[in-house]
């Protein structure tokens, strides 16, 4: 599945175990950039997704407001 295909739920959860197993540490350092550079991925997607929440959210208020 691709980033742009994960759910916020997905992409958070899997982020979670990304920051774990930094966390952890015993890893090598070319793991642990490789571990990042994919946390901040799904961070991004994470991002992406609360920024569409909120246009929503202020596109139901902006509609809501106009009544």
């Amino acid at each position: 599945m691709s980033d742009e295909n994960l759910s916020y739920e997905q992409a958070r959860t899997e982020l979670a175990t990304v920051v774990e197993r930094l966390e952890t540490g015993g890893s090598s350092l070319e793991e642990s950039l490789a571990l990042w550079e994919r946390g901040e991925k799904l961070a991004d997607v994470c991002q992406r997704w609360l920024d569409g929440a909120r246009e929503r959210i202020d596109a139901a208020r902006a509609a809501r407001d106009q009544d």
